[in-house]
């Protein structure tokens, strides 16, 4: 039910970020491409050489520091050596742009540490694998669009499948190899800030939820397609027999792909669903609320981690934000303290800390008989009303709530236990 198309599919990404004046944003588009026997050579050895160079140059940067003229030492010099003379054999716009690369994400590490980048501390650059997902980019003067394929430069045209027509010219393009022997062609271009038109609902509360993956205020239920689960029988014979091959052999080779295939195919159908979901979600309400919920404290539970991992909350709500940032909805981040299941949405009354196993209870005060769940999102909602002033769709380090629930003096809160009758 949840299968990607092979090619059809476009993932459209957004970069989060706002070109000068507001009025344009940048987005990256990914299209299939199929590269016959002697591109495949070629790319893997553009691969290579870009690993090569980022490696070579982290090295440096790891035992003399952050020197000039690294650039220099290991594209230019190097190709001179007999060591490095194959680095010729490749386009020297994607070596220069892996040295690129990595100074940016050494400036990155050091403004996380100082503080001035907001989000997560990023840790320190790491020496590329061979065995991993393989990319390299190349600017604008690096390659060329054409009706049935992607010029690129020192390999020549390659076959690519046009499920979309590019919104204007990209900047950069990125060639991709996943696990899988996947190749794909990732564009970013720059195109205007249309905002569409205002949405038929004006807000909406969503709960994240195991049995169900959302409940919205509405009363609507969207199932788990629990789809790890669907295939963990195929993960763990395939991993079995991984594990009996012996290593550096082609039946481990043909083995591992298999392997990688399965996880390819999860990945995939729940990208399509979160997609298919947060647009639909986005187009139908003006405003958004969720809870911020700590996914990676909730995964320490060995009883729950796998289906709360199966769930995929934190990609769901990465695109939830980015595509309320691209078309202009406001989201909510509800703290996560808040306690959205223990209160009355009808008449605010709270009634006490629940057991999971308690899915549908009796307000003791206005007798309102609730579902758990939908009244879980009604609060929801009803929370985000009085904090819709958040930065820019809860994404300042402000709006990120406390690893420690707040401590309250018992002697002026008085405490209510909700009794079960069944």
């Amino acid at each position: 039910k949840y299968k990607t198309p092979s090619y059809f599919l476009i993932l459209i990404f957004v970069c989060y970020y706002w070109s000068i004046g507001g009025k344009t944003m940048k987005l990256r588009y990914k299209y299939r491409i199929y590269p016959n026997a002697e591109q495949k050579e070629l790319l893997a050895k553009t691969f290579g050489c870009c690993r090569v160079v980022w490696n070579d140059a982290l090295a440096i940067f790891k035992s003399e520091g952050m020197v000039k003229g690294v650039d220099k030492r290991v594209i230019t010099q190097a190709k001179k050596t007999e060591e490095r003379a194959w680095l010729s054999e490749v386009s020297n716009i994607a070596l220069q742009q892996s040295y690129r690369d990595l100074d940016l994400a050494y400036r990155q590490f050091f403004a996380s540490l100082k503080g001035k980048r907001k989000g997560k501390k990023l840790g320190s650059p790491r020496f590329k694998r061979k065995e991993s997902r393989q990319s390299y980019t190349l600017t604008r003067n690096g390659f060329s669009i054409h009706p049935q394929s992607i010029k690129l430069a020192k390999m020549g045209h390659v076959k690519i499948v046009w499920s979309r027509e590019l919104p204007s010219e990209p900047s950069s393009v990125t060639i991709i190899k996943d696990t899988t022997d996947r190749y794909y062609a990732s564009f970013v271009v720059e195109v205007e800030d249309n905002i569409p038109a205002i949405a038929p609902n004006e807000s909406v509360g969503i709960d994240l939820g195991l049995t169900h993956f959302a409940i919205l205020s509405t009363g609507e239920k969207i199932e788990n397609p629990r789809l790890h689960k669907k295939q963990l029988k195929r993960i763990k014979k395939a991993s079995q027999q991984l594990n009996r091959c012996k290593k550096d052999s082609n039946r481990r080779k043909a083995a591992k792909l298999r392997l990688a295939k399965i996880h390819a195919k999860v990945k995939d159908a729940r990208t399509d669903f979160n997609h298919k979901l947060t647009t639909r979600l986005v187009r139908d309400n003006q405003a958004i609320a969720i809870e911020d919920l700590n996914v990676s404290g909730m995964v320490k539970n060995r009883k729950l981690s796998r289906a709360i991992s199966d769930a995929g909350w934190y990609s769901f709500r990465q695109m939830l934000t980015a595509k309320c940032d691209r078309y202009n909805r406001q989201l909510v981040i509800v703290d996560r303290w808040e306690a959205t299941s223990q209160k009355c949405s009808n008449c605010g009354f709270k009634g006490g800390k629940k057991e999971l196993n308690v899915r549908e209870w009796q307000c003791l005060n206005c007798g309102v008989h609730h579902d758990r769940d939908v009244n879980a999102a009604k609060n929801i909602e009803q929370w985000a009303v009085g904090h819709t002033d958040q930065d820019k769709n809860g994404q300042s380090r402000a709006n990120k709530t406390t690893l420690v629930a707040k401590s309250v003096d018992s002697a002026k809160h008085l405490s209510y236990s909700q009794l079960s009758l069944f």
